[in-house]
């Protein structure tokens, strides 16, 4: 049993990575599902592909390597966060698709919350905004559009889940129903102060409390699944975000790492006091062992990679994201295009859910070069907004933008253009680990530390390793520059009014 296995559920696909006894990826299998759309500002995911996928890839991963269930130690799950899942308590079958994090559509719900004067009893208790990111209202949503669900809710008979909690109900067929608390903290349900489901803010959504897993730390007993053979026990349990912070060895308050994964996610370690933001970040958990809670600030944009998927599916202009870095090295560096990715509304540090992206600068010259090149700085402007937004506040990070050392991971990490652009706009060094599966190593190591067959949080801290270090080249005053024009392009997008 010297194997973990890590679930790693995201938001465009599913993965299986298996990890050896030393922590090294000995095999990884991945399968993309489709994206739904159902209407602007809509989406969603059959959840049907996200139990299929997930089953699917665990297998393979196995069949690949020819090693047996046997042998695995544990199984870690991380997945998309926020998605919201409703299904009935008996059959475990879905009332609706489950809506994705990037979904908009409680916009509405979100406003008139908080214009009855709701917005400071949600951030002093969950540490987040009212916003439609957050599982609360896609909840009510769901409760308040499927014909009887809130009649069944009501009598027991339903349950919620984040993706982790049906992957979870599922994989033990339906006898545990639990979460972790770096999931239970993006509900916009928990207090995560006391540790626990807040009561008046399931009053206020009318959210029976009947319907809510049970929150572990995220290395635990989440039950056992024989779906691969043998039964083998599921051991830890992150939110995507937040097993990368641990994959990244970010356990030290200060320490900061960046996911480019569908979205990006910056988190910054605040330790174990909870950090009020004042520039419209998240308070939020970074990670829960031993039943103590360690806090972080986070910043959330919406999209980072799915913007060069949308270069690939929407305008058709690359097969693979990987011709993006060729073709930003070959645009017009007298062109100064700028794109704004609004698809699915503006994340921290803005919180516009209702606007939409915007392109600033075309010229007769601008082709896919230049899209491509702009598509991939959004990424580094925006990551600048939220580096920004965290050392305003909180007094240990605001040493200077140039005293700040950023941990990256995930698919655009591989990017070398896209990574020394970032270290070029943030002003400040950018260090790329050696294993970019950060996501799944938080995972794996949570269950095999659990397991007792990965190290402590100290012994894991030293076998982080740096691969490849960039530093800032632009000039100052080009920086600042290019960043103002960011700031004007986003200013710009926020006051047009959406359709």
């Amino acid at each position: 049993m010297n194997y973990v296995l890590a679930i790693d559920q995201g938001t465009t696909s599913s993965r299986a990575i298996l990890f050896d006894q030393d922590l090294r990826v000995v095999q990884v299998a991945q399968q993309e599902f489709p994206q739904h759309f159902p209407a602007s500002g809509w989406v969603e995911h059959d959840p049907a592909d996200l139990w299929a996928t997930t089953v699917q890839t665990a297998r393979e991963v196995l069949a690949q390597t020819g090693i047996d269930a046997a042998h695995l130690a544990a199984i870690g799950i991380t997945n998309q966060r926020e998605t919201t899942l409703v299904w009935d308590a008996e059959t475990g079958v879905p009332l609706y698709n489950a809506i994705v994090w990037q979904d908009r559509r409680t916009a509405d719900t979100c406003a008139a919350l908080r214009d009855g004067g709701h917005e400071d009893l949600v951030r002093a208790t969950t540490g987040l905004l009212l916003d439609p990111y957050f599982s609360a209202t896609k909840v009510k949503w769901i409760l308040d559009h499927c014909d009887g669900a809130r009649d069944r809710a009501q009598a027991g008979k339903l349950r919620f889940g984040t993706v982790d909690s049906f992957l979870i109900w599922n994989l033990t067929q339906g006898r545990i129903h639990a979460t972790d608390a770096t999931n239970a903290a993006r509900t916009m349900l928990y207090d995560i102060h006391k540790g626990d489901w807040s009561v008046e803010i399931c009053g206020l959504l009318d959210i029976p409390m009947s319907m809510l897993p049970k929150v572990h730390d995220c290395a635990a007993d989440f039950g056992v699944t024989d779906i691969l053979g043998p039964e083998v026990p599921i051991l830890g349990v992150a939110g995507d975000q937040q097993a990368a912070t641990i994959g990244q060895a970010c356990f030290q308050p200060g320490m900061m790492k960046s996911t480019y994964g569908t979205g990006c996610f910056a988190l910054l370690n605040t330790g174990d006091m909870p950090v009020p933001s004042q520039n419209r970040l998240l308070t939020t958990i970074a990670y829960q062992l031993d039943g103590k809670p360690t806090y972080a600030l986070e910043g959330s944009i919406f999209i980072a990679g799915a913007v060069v998927q949308w270069l690939r599916d929407g305008l058709g202009i690359i097969d693979k994201a990987a011709q993006t870095q060729a073709l930003a090295e070959a645009a017009d560096p007298a062109q100064d295009l700028v794109i704004v990715p609004a698809f699915t509304g503006l994340g921290a540090p803005y919180w516009q859910p209702d606007c939409r992206g915007a392109v600033f600068g075309l010229t007769r010259g601008s082709g896919p070069a230049e899209f491509a090149r702009a598509a991939l700085e959004s990424v580094g402007f925006q990551t600048r907004d939220l580096l920004q937004a965290m050392q305003a506040d909180w007094p240990v990070a605001a040493r200077g933008t140039g005293q700040t050392t950023l941990r990256v991971d995930g698919g655009m990490a591989a990017s070398d253009w896209t990574m020394q652009f970032l270290a070029d706009i943030l002003g400040a060094p950018v260090d790329r680990p050696g294993v970019l599966e950060t996501t799944a190593l938080g995972a794996a190591w949570l269950a095999g530390m659990r397991a007792g067959i990965y190290p402590d949080q100290d012994g894991f801290a030293a076998t982080w390793a740096r691969a490849d270090q960039f530093e800032p080249q632009m000039k100052p005053s080009e920086r600042d520059r290019r960043y103002a024009r960011w700031q004007a392009a986003v200013a710009a997008t926020i006051g047009v009014p959406s359709a």
